[in-house]
């Protein structure tokens, strides 16, 4: 499946938005309870480019189907070398390859940042995105049980780290 990586343009925050928005309003994947306006999108990704974190997005036949960034980890400035990372593919792009080349650019740009620790938080029911992370040399470090409520169920949040240096 042929498919093209690149930075994101703001032209991609509506594509982006659905994306988002439907893993808020349709998994459990996403802790968040409310859609993101377009507005919130293009300040959380403007935000993320000033501060020198990537924002890449895949496309497939020339349409937006993931996106995938990293941000901080904890504000303080003893994490200041880990970082946590966010990555979301629709439906139509799972499966293909996408994710996975998406992660490899992202963990190439951390390298070359200087990062030491890639996170990853998902949900513990998330067994697709565990799986995929274990791929890609993540190991699980944490389990958190009953730390967010979505949908009527409490749920467990599993942290996984990859070694950067």
């Amino acid at each position: 499946m042929d498919f093209l990586i690149r930075p994101f343009q703001p032209a991609d925050a509506p594509a982006v938005r659905e994306i988002i928005n439907d893993s808020i309003l349709h998994t459990s994947h996403n802790y968040d309870y409310h859609p993101k306006s377009l507005e919130e999108v293009e300040s959380i990704f403007s935000e993320k480019i000033r501060e020198g974190f990537p924002v890449l997005v895949g496309e497939i036949q020339g349409e937006v189907l993931a996106y995938a960034t990293y941000g901080k980890f904890r504000a303080k400035p003893g994490y200041s070398k880990t970082l946590e990372h966010s990555i979301y593919l629709n439906e139509k792009a799972q499966g293909k390859g996408l994710g996975s080349e998406m992660m490899r650019k992202l963990i190439e740009i951390a390298k070359e940042q200087g990062y030491h620790m890639m996170i990853a938080g998902m949900d513990s029911e998330n067994l697709g995105s565990y799986r995929f992370h274990e791929r890609l040399g993540f190991r699980e470090t944490a389990r958190m049980p009953e730390v967010s409520f979505k949908f009527g169920k409490w749920l467990t949040l599993v942290f996984m780290q990859l070694k950067l240096s």
